[in-house]
Formats: C-alpha cells, sequence, structure tokens
C-alpha cells in the first residue's frame, strides 16, 4: 500500500526528558516497540518521500530522499531516522531531522559507491524487497517496489550527484554495474550542478572500462555536453585520456567537429595541454581539423605554441604546413604567439620551415622581432632575438613597405569601383524606369490603336449592311434587284458580303477580349489587322464592280478608270506595308542575335524595353 507522506507510529519518550527529542531531531532515537521482540532491527530512512508498507519483518530498510513517502505498519519494530533532512509530522508537531551520514547529504547508498563497496551496494537494494509485506505481492506490488529501487538508486545529493554519478567517478566498475541494473534512462542522464552526467565523468577522469560499459548500456550517452558545450571527447582530450578519446572516436567519429560556445574543438585543449597522441588521433580522423578556427581566429597550432610540446607543433605542421602563416583576428601568427610566450625551441622550429614569413605584421604593426625586443630582459628572450636574427627578422619600422603603398592602393581602387557600382545601380534604376514609361506608353498606344480599329470596323460594317438595301442598280416591284442576273452584281454582292462578316468579327473580337499582357494584345492587334487588310479589300472590289452597274455601257470607260485608279492605289499602300514589315522583322532578329552573342545577362536586361517591345506592330 502506497501513500503520498510519511505515516510514522506514535512515538513514546522518557517523560520529562528533552534528549528524547534532541535524538530525534539528530536521527539516533529508536522507537519503542510494542511487541514483546526484545531486539527489532531498525528500519534507515533517508530523504525520501517515496511510500513504504513495512511489515514486522524485523529487518533493516533503506529509503533515498527521492521524494516519496514511507508508511510504517504499527509493527511495533524499532525506527531509526537518519539522514532524511525532511520535515516529520510527529503527534501534531514538526520537526527537522539533522543529516548525518555526509558533507554532501550523502545517503548510504552514496557512501558505499565511494567506498566501491559493491556488497553494500547490494544489501541495500537488496533489503528494500525484503522489507515489503509478503501477503501483498502482486504484479502491481513488484512494479511498486522497482519504482522505488529506481528512486533510491536515483537520488542526488547536495551536488546533484547520484550515487552511479560517484561510483563512476571513482573508478568502481562493480558498483557501476550492480546501479546500471535499477537506474532508468532518465537517472542515467542526471548533470551534476557542474553539468556532468556519470558517463561524463568517466570519460573525464579516463576510466575507459566504465565508459565502454555505459556506451554498451546505452550508445547515445557520447552525445550529451555539458557546461559551455563540452563533450565527453572535449574532456577525455583535455586530460590526455588517449585510450577513451580513442574509444569515443571509434564509436562516434562526428564528435569530432562539435566544438565548444568559444569555438575550440577536441584539438584545440589537446595541442595546448601538450598530448600528443590525442592530436595524432585527432588527426588522423581529419586532417582538416588543423585549419579549424576558434571565435578568436586562432588554430590549434596558435594553442600548441602556448604550451611548451615541440613534438605537438611538429605534428600539426606535418599534418598541414600551411598553418603556420594563419593568422588570428589580430594577425597574430605561430610566430608573433610563440615569441610573446618565450618559447625559444618552438619559434627556432617555425623559422625552420619555408612557408614562415619572419617579418609578417601583425595589425598593431609589429613584427616578432617588435615583439621579441618588449620582452623583459632573460635568456629565453636573448635566445629568440638571436634565432630571429639568424633567418633575417627585422623591425616593423625599418621595413620597405611596398604593402602599405598596395593597401593604400588598393584602398582606393576598392573606393573607385564602390562609386562605380553605386552609379550603375542608378543607372539601371532609371533606364528600368525608362523602360516602364515607354511600355505604358506602348500600351496607351495599343488601345488607342485597338479602338480606332474598332470604330473603323463598325464603319465598314455598316456601309457594307447599307449597300445590301440600297443595291446598285435599283429594285423592282417585288424587292429583287434589277441588275441581280449581271456578273458584276455578283461580285459586287459577294465581296460586300465578306466586307460585312469580317468587320462583325474584328467588332466581336474587340468586344470580347480582355486586356492585359502586352504580348498577348500585340498579337490580337496582329489578327485584326489582317482582318482589317481583308474587310478592305472586299470593299475596295465591291466598289469597283458596282461602278459598273452605275454607269452603264456607254461610259464603261469611266468604270474602267476608277478601276485602275483604285487598283494601282490600293497595290501600292499594301505593297510599301508589306515591304517595310517584312524589312524591320529581319532587322530584329539580327539584332537578337547580336545580343546574345555579347552576353546573356545583357540580353536579359535589354528585352525588357528592346525593339521587341517598343517597334511598328504592323503584321501581314
Amino acid at each position: 500500500m502506497i501513500s503520498r507522506e510519511m505515516h510514522f507510529p506514535p512515538i513514546r519518550m522518557a517523560p520529562g526528558t528533552a534528549e528524547g527529542e534532541r535524538d530525534l531531531e539528530m536521527g539516533t532515537a529508536e522507537l519503542p516497540s510494542q511487541s514483546p521482540s526484545p531486539r527489532a532491527p531498525p528500519v534507515v530512512v533517508s530523504n525520501s518521500s517515496k511510500s513504504l508498507m513495512v511489515s514486522n519483518s524485523g529487518k533493516t530498510l533503506a529509503v533515498s530522499n527521492s521524494g516519496k513517502s514511507l508508511a510504517v505498519s504499527n509493527s511495533g519494530k524499532a525506527l531509526v531516522v537518519s539522514n532524511s533532512g525532511k520535515r516529520i509530522d510527529q503527534a501534531g508537531r514538526k520537526k527537522y531531522v539533522k543529516q548525518v551520514t555526509g558533507r554532501h547529504n550523502d545517503t548510504e547508498l552514496h557512501l558505499a559507491a565511494q567506498r566501491g563497496d559493491v556488497g553494500a551496494v547490494r544489501q541495500i537494494l537488496g533489503e528494500i524487497d525484503e522489507q515489503m509485506l509478503r501477503t501483498l505481492s502482486s504484479a502491481e506490488f513488484d512494479a511498486e517496489v522497482e519504482e522505488i529501487r529506481s528512486a533510491v538508486v536515483n537520488e542526488v545529493n547536495e551536488l546533484g550527484e547520484t550515487a552511479l554519478f560517484t561510483a563512476a567517478e571513482r573508478g568502481h566498475i562493480d558498483v557501476v554495474r550492480e546501479l546500471l541494473r535499477y537506474t532508468t534512462n532518465e537517472g542515467i542522464r542526471i548533470k551534476n550542478r557542474s553539468g556532468f552526467d556519470p558517463f561524463h565523468i568517466a570519460a573525464s577522469q579516463g576510466h575507459q572500462d566504465i565508459v565502454e560499459l555505459l556506451l554498451q548500456h546505452d550508445p547515445e550517452l557520447c552525445k550529451t555536453v555539458g557546461q559551455s558545450n563540452a563533450t565527453p571527447l572535449i574532456s577525455a582530450a583535455t586530460r590526455g585520456h588517449v585510450a577513451v578519446v580513442k574509444q569515443l572516436l571509434s564509436k562516434d567519429s562526428r564528435s569530432i567537429e562539435i566544438s565548444k560556445s568559444n569555438g575550440k574543438n577536441a584539438l584545440h585543449f589537446a595541442a595546448r595541454q601538450g598530448h600528443v597522441e590525442i592530436v595524432k588521433a585527432l588527426l588522423e580522423k581529419d586532417p582538416q581539423l588543423a585549419r579549424r578556427t576558434d571565435k578568436k581566429g586562432q588554430t590549434a597550432l596558435h594553442m600548441a605554441v602556448k604550451g611548451v610540446s615541440c613534438p605537438v607543433v611538429k605534428c600539426l605542421l606535418h599534418a598541414d604546413a600551411a598553418i603556420v602563416m594563419l593568422p588570428d583576428k589580430f594577425g597574430n601568427t605561430a610566430l608573433h604567439v610563440a615569441t610573446r610566450k618565450k618559447r625559444a625551441e618552438i619559434v627556432n622550429e617555425l623559422l625552420i620551415l619555408r612557408d614562415t614569413n619572419v617579418n609578417s605584421l601583425t595589425r598593431d604593426h609589429k613584427t616578432a622581432l617588435d615583439i621579441a625586443e618588449g620582452l623583459p630582459l632573460s635568456e629565453e628572450s636573448a635566445e629568440i632575438k638571436d634565432c630571429l636574427n639568424r633567418f633575417g627578422a627585422v623591425r616593423a619600422n625599418d621595413l620597405n613597405q611596398p604593402r602599405d603603398e598596395l593597401r593604400k592602393t588598393f584602398t582606393e581602387i576598392k573606393k573607385d569601383v564602390h562609386i562605380q557600382l553605386e552609379q550603375a545601380r542608378k543607372t539601371n534604376r532609371n533606364m528600368n524606369g525608362i523602360a516602364k514609361e515607354l511600355r505604358k506608353l506602348h500600351r496607351e498606344g495599343i488601345n488607342n490603336a485597338t479602338n480606332s480599329v474598332t470604330v473603323v470596323a463598325v464603319l465598314f460594317a455598316t456601309v457594307a449592311f447599307a449597300a445590301i438595301f440600297t443595291v446598285p442598280g435599283g429594285d423592282d416591284n417585288e424587292g429583287k434587284a434589277v441588275m441581280v442576273s449581271t456578273p458584276a452584281f455578283k461580285v459586287f454582292f459577294i465581296f460586300n458580303a465578306i466586307a460585312l462578316f469580317t468587320s462583325l468579327a474584328v467588332v466581336v473580337v474587340q468586344i470580347t477580349v480582355v486586356r492585359g499582357e502586352i504580348k498577348s494584345e500585340r498579337k490580337v492587334v496582329e489578327v485584326i489587322n489582317k482582318l482589317m487588310w481583308l474587310a478592305s479589300i472586299c470593299t475596295t472590289v465591291a466598289f469597283l464592280s458596282s461602278s459598273y452597274i452605275v454607269v452603264g455601257r456607254h461610259y464603261r470607260w469611266a468604270a474602267i478608270l476608277v478601276n485602275v485608279i483604285g487598283g494601282v492605289t490600293m497595290a501600292g499602300v499594301l505593297g510599301a506595308m508589306t515591304y517595310y514589315v517584312v524589312k524591320s522583322r529581319r532587322i530584329r532578329k539580327v539584332r537578337k542575335k547580336e545580343k546574345y552573342s555579347k552576353s546573356m545577362t545583357y540580353s536579359r536586361r535589354q528585352s525588357d524595353y528592346s525593339d521587341t517591345d517598343i517597334n511598328p506592330i504592323y503584321a501581314i
């Protein structure tokens, strides 16, 4: 039976004594037994609010401060209250029990894990089951016991450390193996106040067997991070644990890419501490790691020259000799840093390389020799000066300064280019504005042309329609045309009808089509123009044929003269228009080919306002 509060049987004390009350506060008071049993083993209670139902078995029970409450039956057994540090209600009074098991509020399980006493750990965890009521055993009861046992194992002290964390830190693999049986997935990832979990602290301490055991239990543990985004690989590399680093790299090689919040990765820290074997292992996995920089722009070589390990410097230079000239954000190369740190052996190693520029300048306009002369007088600084002088180092003031002139010239060129780019942007904006205005004018021209064509089409349709009812030669009494049997009338009738329906078609198109895109409107105008040409020709033929009927046989010469004049006029106009339209199209094709041959970008920019949009829109 489980409850959420701690219920204790009544406590009997000697009347008139204050020692019993003080003993209870100190956690050493014994509850008098109500049974005749002379010796009753105590129940040890920690600061747990886990609820337990204790039988009169006379065994000892240890419970952690996990937040569960403990209910003790009135079996009359003795109860010893230890490091609970919690509030206990005794007969309506609230008491606090003083911590007595450790300076960090450790439980008995913590202390056993610190000692590496796997037998004590097994006893503490095993007695939880022995103290339960056997008469209430069931699947649900067993699950509750497991929950209580997990709460005991996952209990943290004042530092936020579990018993598993303590065992992993001390390197007690047998205790770790025993505690893993009862640790939950959440419990194994509990971090202490420093941001370390059991796996991270095991890797940091170099306990390879524990790291391997934890990875077998949960392979995802290698992806955990601590404070400042520190990974187990970074912690192990910083401490110089080669076996752990190799094990972590074999398990998850991608962790080598992870950096701390300051931008430094595992190679930075290993190089700074001088762990040459770890540096070699990291570079074997990723040779490009030597070029990675932190937030200050420093590579692993910058970190290595701050230390005293020349083999690490040689290892990094062997991986990529060009990094010797990579500057940080302040313009410091590895030579500048090594000189400032007075690393004479490393300075000599750097100067041997052909890629090293002994007179490179920092951002504050200093060479390595300037830095060396500013150092306090010592044996190391004198050795560095001699080494720099042998390799031709000079002061910044003694350098010929073509670099400054080049920098000045480059600055001026950059300024001129910037001005030209700004002018080009303004020109483009102006040209785009002009193109928009041209397109606007073009659209207005198309609209005016279509409106004019509509009016002309209506006029053609009106004339053609009226000509049917006022036919040449007049009508007879029955309303039939007098000249209906003549060839001239038949020609007049047919071409007049074609002109009428063509004009009506143009009117329908103009009324139906919605204005929008310029290109589509141009296509509509081309079609309408062709239809209007047809209507004009048909009207002309109808008029010429009707002239034969009107003038009669005696004045047929007048009709022939009209036909000649009309035919020559229409043929000349249509021929001239056809010639210029064909010529303009050929010119546009040649221009398009020239534009595409020059530049696709230029052609696209010019296409917005080129002749393809604003040239005459005559059609044939």
